[in-house]
């Protein structure tokens, strides 16, 4: 008998102590926010181990291969993408601050960026293109032809000491 008359009580402080909690959560969620607000590519990142995708005009592109995991998920990842480079030095040691630059077959410049590590990805529509990467000094061209998906892959190696 006591039970049923404190049901009702018991009932609302149930009810106060779950509003109480969801109000808690939903504070700490946009504490949270300002934080994370960029990091929801950030969580990304350290979750498939990729660099963020940048945009330059019509073209996206990824480039890095900094560290294992990094590495590992951007040779995994070259299948998705059109073109895929990657960059060595001597004895096949991996480089990066390259300057590439990607031309259409008329001359037109599509792409204009210096690496971050020793590989970029890059998202163009299929055609003939010219690649030119200069790394100490040091000028690489090569020409690929970008069919599909992982249709497009070239190493372009540098010297030592940009001799």
């Amino acid at each position: 008998m006591e039970m049923q008359r404190n049901a009702p009580r018991i009932a609302s402080t149930l009810l106060a102590a779950a509003f109480v909690l969801v109000q808690a959560g939903g504070a700490v969620a946009q504490t949270a926010a300002p934080a994370a607000a960029s990091p929801a590519a950030a969580s990304e990142i350290h979750r498939t181990g990729m660099p963020p995708t940048q945009q330059q005009g019509d073209i996206s592109f990824v480039t890095g291969g900094v560290g294992r995991d990094e590495s590992t998920a951007l040779r995994q990842a070259r299948r998705q993408w059109p073109l895929s480079l990657q960059f060595t030095g001597p004895g096949a040691s991996y480089v990066a601050d390259v300057q590439v630059q990607i031309a259409k077959a008329g001359g037109t410049t599509v792409l204009d960026t210096t690496t971050k590590g020793p590989y970029l990805l890059v998202r163009l529509p299929q055609g003939r293109y010219t690649v030119t990467a200069t790394y100490s000094g040091v000028t690489r061209k090569e020409t690929v032809h970008v069919r599909g998906n992982g249709s497009a892959r070239a190493t372009l190696s540098f010297p030592s000491g940009g001799h």
